[in-house]
């Protein structure tokens, strides 16, 4: 009887052991599903190698930016009154990638990749709302940041009403440059884009000559 109960102690124990371990996979299975990434605001303490920021519940956070410059990882630039995208270390001391929103923004960009004739390129807007640039194949609807990534879902002519969901790394973040790479796909389909801020062309004259805006209504003609 003592070396069944033995046994039996010994099994229960294994068994205790692997529900444990399966609830910890469970919990880490559902953190990779969940957005880690801080949405806040930086605030006045901001400097060279500190980002300071209140978050949209409240918190007031002061991060070493140290360990996110060492790795290329501080896209858009900081200033105050910016809204910044964070991931963070645990202890929340230390920012590991910070994504200016702000900079983000806007109307990025590139050569037709088919000819090079016309400018093609994505409008992202405030809202998480995603729109085309001169694009008749491709309509973009939505983005986000989520862990890190872009995430931009959008729908292809002759698709039907399917979405499609693409995940992105941002590589560079600038005034004027943007690229990202697409992520989740095989090494051989992975695709890197490459963006320029929309900037209007100038006005010429039918000499094609460029006029200069100085609001005169001479050169509103």
């Amino acid at each position: 009887m003592a070396a069944a109960a033995m046994v039996l102690g010994s099994c229960g124990g294994k068994q205790q052991t692997q529900v444990e371990e399966t609830e910890e996979t469970e919990k880490t299975d559902v953190s990779m599903f969940r957005d880690q990434t801080i949405y806040g605001v930086c605030t006045d303490g901001t400097a060279m190698n500190t980002l300071e920021l209140t978050t949209d519940n409240g918190d007031t956070l002061s991060l070493s930016l140290t360990k996110a410059q060492e790795a290329g990882k501080v896209l858009g630039g900081l200033q105050v009154a910016d809204r910044v995208a964070v991931l963070a270390d645990s202890l929340k001391k230390n920012a590991l990638l910070v994504i200016n929103l702000n900079t983000l923004m806007g109307d990025w960009v590139m050569p037709d990749p088919i000819d090079g004739s016309a400018e093609i390129g994505i409008r992202i807007k405030e809202g998480g709302v995603a729109e085309s640039i001169d694009q008749s194949v491709i309509v973009y609807r939505t983005w986000k940041i989520f862990n890190g990534e872009l995430e931009i879902e959008l729908m292809r002519e002759g698709g039907g009403d399917e979405e499609e969901l693409n995940r992105y790394e941002i590589l560079t973040l600038g005034a004027d440059t943007l690229a990202f790479k697409t992520l989740g796909k095989p090494r051989d389909e992975t695709e890197t884009f490459e963006y320029s801020r929309w900037k209007p062309k100038p006005k010429v004259d039918l000499h094609g000559l460029e006029l200069e805006d100085t609001g005169d209504e001479f050169n509103k003609i």
